[in-house]
Formats: structure tokens, sequence, C-alpha cells
């Protein structure tokens, strides 16, 4: 853990449990999905995030103040969310925290869920979802649940530093990304990217009061995606429309 940022455990997490985790990020895809597990299962908060790289803010509920970026666990299952777009510029730093963090308590797998951003996403009928992993291990493990694999393009962000450690240090890690909107809340992708989710982890919550709820969660969100659309633009987001060029 960096001395930048620090996390403070309200409790101990059980060894071999899986960090799901859902940052701002496009369409908000990731917070929405995380948002909603955490409303479904009702985990109890296991950890909190206190770094002045984050913006000097609090978020309260019920009238009191909680750290716009919380560790949420129960049975086995441990998730993530920040309610707050993070800064540019301290992504790597929260990102290597979480990380050394998931490491010390023997997390045995870490995924990402967001999304993927396509044109003309309004006239989509049938939203797709696709996985990509750390190691043909992780890969495998996705592949046997049938979840496409999005075997060319570029990652940018939370989900591109977590893959690119993992990768480094043998750890196990999914991206599971799906289609989306660019700059407009997408809860009909979050509910796809839970359904792939519930593939990987066996953790199945009811995604139709997501849907249900779609126009709610889209105003209610509306500020927090035009701020994180701000931060996408200065980590270069875009770039993941892009075409790689490829390199034999």
């Amino acid at each position: 853990m960096t001395e930048e940022v620090r996390i403070i455990e309200r409790s101990k997490v059980p060894p071999g449990s899986t960090l799901v985790f859902g940052f701002p990020d496009v369409g908000l895809v990731g917070v929405i999905a995380a948002s909603h597990l955490i409303d479904e299962l009702k985990p109890p908060e296991v950890a909190y995030f206190d770094s002045e790289l984050l913006p000097p803010l609090t978020v309260l509920h019920e009238g009191l103040p909680h750290s716009s970026i919380r560790i949420f666990g129960s049975d086995n299952i441990l998730i993530t969310i920040s309610e707050a777009p993070i800064p540019a510029d301290a992504i790597y730093p929260i990102m290597n925290a979480l990380i050394d963090w998931a490491k010390s308590n023997n997390v045995k797998m870490m995924i990402s869920l967001s999304g993927i951003p396509i044109q003309d996403r309004q006239d989509a009928k049938e939203l797709k979802a696709f996985v990509a992993a750390s190691n043909t291990e992780a890969l495998k493990l996705a592949q046997d649940k049938n979840i496409e694999v999005l075997t060319e393009g570029y990652m940018v962000g939370p989900q591109a530093v977590m893959l690119q450690r993992a990768a480094n240090n043998g750890t196990l890690a999914l991206a599971l990304l799906a289609q989306c909107f660019y700059n407009y809340p997408d809860p009909e992708a979050a509910a796809e990217v839970l359904k792939e989710l519930a593939k990987i982890t066996g953790v199945k919550v009811n995604v139709s009061k997501l849907l249900e709820k779609g126009e709610e969660i889209r105003l209610r969100s509306r500020d927090v995606m035009k701020r994180t659309q701000e931060e996408m633009s200065k980590m270069k987001k875009g770039q993941e429309l892009d075409t790689p060029m490829y390199v034999s």
C-alpha cells in the first residue's frame, strides 16, 4: 500500500475472496453495477480509502459522512465502489493501493466491472459483453463460461492498471465490459455486466429492479457522469475507440 493512499479496515476479510470493483467510467457502467450489487446483497462496509489525492469531499448517507471510496464484503465477495470520479492523476496510486491490499488479504481474483463504448448505442437492441484477462488461466475461466473475449483493443483507466499489474505478478484478474454509451449513464449495460459476473462468481442478483429504475438512475447520475467525463478526457479514455496497430 502506498503512503499516499491508506485503506482503513473496519473488520477483517476472509482469505480467498473475490474482489469486484466498479469505478466511475464510460456510461458509469461499473459504479451502477457495483451499487446495485451492494443494494441487493447488503454487505457490511469492511474498509475505506483515505487519501489527500482524492477531492476534499465526503459522501453523506442518512446524515453521516463516508469516504467516497469504500469496500463492502460478505460471503467471500468484496465490492469496492467509488461514489465520486477519481482524478486521472490518482488512478495509479489508488489502484496500486487496492491491489496491494487485495494481495495482503489473500484475495484469489480481482474483477473489474466497466463498459466499452460503441457508436449508435441508442440503436442497439441487444448489448454484448466482453472479457479481458490478466493471463491464460483467467482467460480460460471466462471462456469456459462462454463469455466473449475482447481480442484486440486499448484499455484505459483503473481496469488497465489492474490487468497489467496482475499480469506482471501472476494474479488472476478479469475485466468484464458491456457495450454502452460513452458519456451517458447506462443501467442496461450495467445489467449485462452483472449477468456475466454471475457466470464467474455464482453471485446472482435480480437486475429487473435495475432496469425498472433506469430513468431514475440516469437522472440521478448525470452530474457524476459530467464530472467523470472531465477526468476521462484527461486520461485519454477516448483512445479505447481506436484500433490498435498489430506488431508480430
